[in-house]
């Protein structure tokens, strides 16, 4: 594992920001962070970066201990965030050379290719860039020294659509074997068909992490066409989340989806039936289930 975290705790006073996290991102993955506002992805990430240090617990990154980590470990991490600080005064092209004796595997050859694909003028005062263009800059000085790991820290917000598909697509292009990709956001469309691993915070709890095809395979998004007018089932199985119903169709999201179990669940609630039908739900709904599920306390 390219990061691991064991029991890690974070407090401030009172407030537990990170509660028991223990985590697992695989070399080689492109790994999303995913949570509300607040549900600890950022502390996380500054865990992971010796920025913060843990009050319990351990964590790891590229096999070292993450307070102990030195700049042989820092040269083979790239790092974008949406707070990015970087020198106002500087142009485009005066940061860039300033950055390139910090990083001995640097590649100018791939620097003048991400810098074409862009589109940043190098003459440019970093000041005096857009947020969009802000960003394409921190991604820009991460990857020409082919880091192991890329950090991405809430990556996508305040971008347009277009910058958003711009930002991905230069990233997807640059993002070869033996980097691993550690995304932490809120804003999930842009991660459909990118990650291969998914990991959902909530309030410093870590709820489940697990292979994105799995996730996917196990959720389904079930309409229930009942005989006569549905009605609330006595007692429905506690995969079943956000039930609703409207005439005589009852819909929810199974969270432990196979056909055999889903067909006898649905004939135990219900009784006669005229038909079932299970649909596959993308990552922005998954999320959406579930943090509506924890909000609620159904999904605890």
């Amino acid at each position: 594992m390219i990061i691991q975290t064991d029991n890690v705790w974070k407090k401030y006073g009172r407030f537990d920001a990170l509660q028991g996290l223990s985590l697992a991102v695989p070399d080689g993955s492109a790994f999303a962070l995913i949570g509300a506002n607040g549900a600890g992805k950022s502390t996380t990430i500054k865990c992971l970066m010796n920025i913060i240090a843990p009050s319990e617990g351990s964590a790891t990154i590229l096999g070292v201990d993450s307070r102990r980590i030195s700049p042989k470990e820092l040269g083979q991490i790239g790092y974008v965030s949406e707070n990015q600080k970087m020198p106002g005064r500087l142009t485009v092209a005066e940061y860039i050379a300033y950055l390139r004796p910090f990083y001995p595997a640097w590649d100018r050859q791939l620097e003048a290719e991400i810098l074409a694909q862009l589109r940043l003028p190098p003459d440019r005062k970093i000041k005096n860039l857009s947020h969009g263009m802000r960003l394409k800059m921190a991604l820009a000085c991460a990857l020409p020294f082919r880091p192991k790991l890329l950090v991405l820290d809430e990556p996508f917000s305040g971008l347009d659509p277009l910058v958003r598909d711009e930002f991905m697509e230069n990233l997807l292009r640059q993002a070869g074997d033996g980097m691993t990709i550690l995304i932490s956001s809120h804003e999930l469309m842009e991660l459909e068909g990118v990650a291969t691993h998914v990991a959902f915070l909530d309030r410093g709890r870590l709820l489940f992490q697990e292979p994105m095809s799995e996730l996917t395979d196990r959720l389904r998004e079930v309409h229930v066409t009942v005989d006569g007018g549905a009605r609330p089932p006595a007692q429905r199985p506690e995969t079943w989340l956000d039930f609703r119903i409207a005439g005589n169709v009852a819909s929810f999201v199974d969270t432990a989806y196979s056909e055999d179990r889903l067909a006898a669940a649905v004939a135990a609630s219900f009784g006669s039936v005229r038909a079932i039908d299970a649909q596959p739900i993308g990552l922005r709904s998954i999320f959406k289930t579930l943090a509506r599920a924890t909000r609620d306390g159904s999904a605890e």
